[in-house]
């Protein structure tokens, strides 16, 4: 089965910025979403749950009274990172939704590069990548940077793709694309997981050169042992029937 997008042109974008304990990175991000994509920045969608730090909640309230028109802020239900996206999702009223980090992980001027490729290319993922400059890594754990190789390397194979960097949570999407699919993770492996639907959904998934840094402020909840959850969910998405994927009416 494929999915085909209805949409045919971008229209205008929603993001998302999942908080946790993020403060100066999650004003800095919007500062330059504004004032680089603010012509087509529908709104900021400002994912928060019980467990956000008191000085990130000021820092939203500062952000919603500078760009009232544009700050939502969304309460999660659903638990953990993948729980609060997946409500993102449905809340996007963009004709196209990115997701990203609050902690600059995740570099905000790219959100421009995603923007110009979604223009001539509506119907497609547009994803960054980590691995297609040398050097675009900066204090990344070595060991884990190796493991990262290979493991790339395995599902790229596995899903018959040139894609290099299928874990980075760092995505452009059709809005309808993401409302239309069947989710299931909701730790971090989601992030993968949103990559691996699409291609077996036979949807084009475009990748673009980004540079990582490790985050200044505030404390990953990604522990290392979950990291062995990507596999599960790289392996079940790609043998269950693509009928599945998609939400049933």
């Amino acid at each position: 089965m494929r999915f085909e997008s209805a949409t045919n042109e971008f229209r205008s974008l929603s993001v998302l910025l999942p908080v946790m304990n993020e403060t100066s990175s999650l004003a800095k991000t919007v500062e330059i979403l504004q004032s680089t994509v603010g012509e087509v920045l529908e709104e900021v969608i400002i994912l928060v749950s019980p467990r956000t730090d008191q000085s990130s909640l000021d820092v939203i309230e500062e952000l919603k009274t500078s760009w009232p028109l544009v700050i939502r802020v969304h309460l999660q239900t659903l638990p953990f990172l993948g729980g609060a996206i997946r409500e993102g999702f449905e809340m996007a009223k963009g004709s196209h939704v990115v997701m990203m980090a609050s902690d600059l992980e995740t570099d905000p001027y790219d959100v421009s590069h995603f923007v110009e490729f979604a223009r001539t290319n509506p119907k497609a993922v547009i994803t960054a990548s980590r691995w297609l400059e040398p050097g675009s890594f900066t204090n990344y754990n070595v060991v884990k940077l190796v493991a990262n190789r290979i493991f790339q390397g395995i599902f790229s194979v596995l899903y018959s793709t040139a894609l290099t960097d299928m874990t980075y949570g760092f995505r452009l999407f059709p809005s309808d694309l993401v409302q239309a699919i069947s989710w299931n993770e909701l730790r971090h492996p989601f992030l993968f997981e949103t990559v691996l639907k699409p291609l077996r959904l036979g949807v084009a998934v475009i990748e673009i050169p980004s540079n990582w840094k490790a985050r200044t402020e505030g404390e990953s909840s990604n522990t290392f042992m979950r990291n062995f959850v990507y596999f599960r969910i790289g392996l079940k998405t790609r043998f269950s029937p693509s009928d599945e994927l998609l939400r049933r009416e």
